[in-house]
């Protein structure tokens, strides 16, 4: 019995990763201006029809980038051509949408809750797949280089990781396109994120753990649109970079990141 009950969570992650690949959003994020006209394209490449429900929320980033979300706030103004439609297999269905918020920026996410799935769970329950797509409502003006800030970029003494802190202290919202991590000519390139006015984010870049001492990172570089910010990393203890992660000003709340 339990060897089947192995074999039927294996084969509902399969079915749910199959799931996940066979529906798309796009674009997964939109950076437009205020107000704004955007489309959203919802694809089913899946062999069932499938239901989509649209559901507008605002949502607050921690400085770890983790999301908690709320009800649309009311002066954020959104018209959707569709919030409810039917996507027939190896379809594509677009929804058109104006939106304005005062004052800029703002942000908010449309989430698409996908049904009508051919399969259910064990336990007799429909499955339901959630995908959003991010809407920041932005000013021409963007963070400067002047309001950007490096608090804290230290390797840690094992080398395993490097954790960085950086601020926004401007008004406008800003997004670092690129972080590169780099020793001579050797180069680990993470993710780029966004940072929001008056705000910290504090992220933790895993390291290659096969590196040895000597190829370690010496060097960040942030890339934003219109500028570049390098800094030297200095080298703490796991201790010292464990309490750093713990302090009051480094706590956040839960959620997918972005």
């Amino acid at each position: 019995m339990k060897a089947l009950t192995l074999l039927t969570g294996s084969f509902l992650a399969l079915a749910l990763n199959a799931i996940a690949v066979a529906q798309t959003v796009r674009p997964v994020i939109s950076e437009l201006g205020n107000p704004a006209k955007g489309r959203v394209e919802y694809v089913n490449d899946g062999l069932t029809p499938l239901n989509v429900v649209l559901e507008a929320r605002s949502f607050t980033v921690s400085e770890k980038g983790e999301l908690s979300y709320r009800p649309l706030d009311p002066d954020i103004h959104l018209k959707l051509s569709a919030t409810s439609f039917r996507i027939q297999p190896k379809q594509t269905y677009y929804v058109f949408y104006e939106a304005s918020a005062a004052p800029a920026p703002r942000w908010f996410v449309i989430y698409a809750s996908f049904s009508g799935f051919a399969f259910r769970t064990e336990q007799g329950m429909n499955v339901r797949l959630q995908l959003p797509h991010t809407v920041y409502l932005l000013p021409k003006q963007r963070a400067e280089k002047a309001d950007v800030h490096v608090v804290r970029a230290e390797l840690d003494d094992a080398g395993s990781k490097v954790l960085l802190e950086v601020e926004n202290t401007g008004n406008d919202f800003g997004r670092v396109l690129q972080t590169q991590l780099a020793n001579g000519r050797k180069k680990q390139d993470a993710p780029g994120f966004p940072i929001f006015p008056h705000s910290r984010r504090i992220l933790e870049v895993p390291l290659d753990v096969k590196a040895d001492r000597d190829s370690f990172p010496t060097e960040l570089s942030l890339l934003f649109d219109n500028f570049k910010i390098e800094e030297k990393l200095k080298t703490k203890s796991s201790s010292d970079l464990q309490l750093a992660s713990a302090s009051p000003s480094s706590t956040g709340s839960a959620g997918e990141k972005r």
